[in-house]
């Protein structure tokens, strides 16, 4: 058997039984009992609720992996990558044009079937659990935007790539490094104003109370607010969240319009606090260095398999391509990047704990925090006993308890 082909398969394999055993422990941690840090605020149905949220999410998850995971292998063993290039080959372009058509018929191929799956999460499970706000309109509209912007974007990056692995020789992965580096930057400050708004409204926070006790906050502790904005995420879901996004200008903070509804004031400029202390400890900056630099290392190996024969035979390929050895590079690579992002979630994480320490000690309120994690929680039907192996390998954020109970060490003012 080619080395490729065994490595590679071996990959599939492993993340697949990887996601199924740390799926299991994570519904086996699954406690009956509620946390005293959350009596009062799940009764027993709503509680059991939750768990059967997870589980049924989890399962499905499952299942959709048990049916992707075969009919990547039999597409790879049966010589499929070969058949999309000899159709792409046919229109007889150049070598740019035919990597587009390559790509393309990829790309429709795995967002078609993925459609089936999120039409079942979406309408069936959210709705179950009282979640969907989505209408069958919206939803075909959002992936008919999707679509558009990966077409869009995704060409012009794609493109970029090949003309520079073509024509520069063995520097092609710094150019194309830089390339995409500024690509990022630059959809990083046009997001708030082009992209976002193709999704949904944004409106500047209305005048009142939470208006004045955020610009007093951000005034006190000299942030120069470029804009609080909500955004209607109530047309899709009744799940609540908050983010920053955005630099210079553009930089904005985003609140959900379903958190505003289900908050206190004291609850809203607590998050807002944590979302400034994500950007006063320079936690964008730094996390935006390090997506460089993996973007770096990325590149740099994948010059390395770039027309490589071997990769080519194991995917039954009659002819190299770069832009191949770009969507077969991807399969050698899963490994290092589970690593990667297993470094990039410890730091997430950590930058989530002084998030929490930032609000609490300017805003001097860490119990309006603590129940703004808690509303948060419940609303959403987050889990609050995940096991530590599922949060080793997947989560951005701390569990919930431990965030808490690292609130709690701060002194209450006021």
């Amino acid at each position: 058997m080619n080395i490729y082909l065994a490595i590679i398969l071996l990959i599939i394999a492993g993340d697949f039984i990887l996601g199924l055993v740390v799926d299991a422990l994570n519904m086996k941690h699954l406690s009956t009992t509620l946390p005293d840090e959350f009596e009062g605020w799940y009764d027993a149905e709503r509680y059991r609720k939750s768990q059967d949220y997870l589980r049924e999410n989890t399962r499905f998850r499952l299942l959709v992996d048990s049916v992707t995971t075969p009919i990547t292998v039999a597409f790879i063993l049966l010589g499929g990558f070969n058949l999309v290039d000899q159709a792409a080959r046919s229109f007889a372009l150049g070598s740019i044009p035919t990597g587009l058509i390559f790509a393309g018929i990829l790309m429709l191929a795995s967002q078609l079937l993925s459609i089936p799956p999120a039409v079942y999460s979406t309408f069936v499970i959210e709705e179950k659990y009282g979640f969907n706000r989505t209408t069958p309109k919206t939803f075909v509209l959002d992936i008919l935007k999707s679509w558009l912007l990966t077409l869009v974007m995704g060409g012009i990056i794609f493109s970029c790539i090949l003309w520079f692995f073509e024509r520069t020789g063995s520097l092609a992965w710094v150019y194309c490094w830089l390339a995409v580096v500024i690509f990022q930057l630059i959809i990083t400050y046009l997001a708030p104003i082009i992209i976002l708004p193709l999704f949904n409204k944004f409106s500047p926070l209305e005048d009142g109370e939470l208006k004045e006790a955020i610009l007093r906050y951000a005034q006190e502790h000299h942030f120069a607010l470029r804009g609080v904005f909500v955004m209607d995420a109530s047309r899709r879901s009744s799940k609540s969240n908050a983010f920053f996004i955005g630099f210079g200008k553009y930089r904005r903070i985003v609140l959900y319009d379903t958190l505003v509804k289900k908050h206190t004031v004291g609850e809203l400029v607590s998050i807002l606090a944590h979302e400034m202390g994500h950007y006063k400890k320079r936690h964008i900056v730094k996390s935006l260095l390090l997506s460089i630099f993996t973007t770096g290392l990325m590149f740099f190996i994948l010059s390395l398999f770039i027309n490589n024969r071997g990769l080519f035979s194991a995917f039954q390929m009659e002819h190299t391509s770069i832009y191949a050895s770009l969507f077969f590079f991807a399969f050698l690579y899963t490994p290092i990047s589970l690593i990667l992002s297993i470094a990039g979630k410890i730091l997430s994480r950590k930058y989530e704990f002084e998030a929490d320490a930032y609000a609490a000690l300017t805003y001097k309120k860490p119990s309006s925090m603590i129940a703004a994690l808690k509303k948060l929680t419940v609303d959403n039907l987050s889990n609050l006993t995940p096991h530590p192996v599922k949060v080793f390998l997947s989560y951005s954020h701390p569990p919930v308890l431990r965030r808490i109970l690292a609130l709690k060490e701060y002194p209450e003012e006021g």
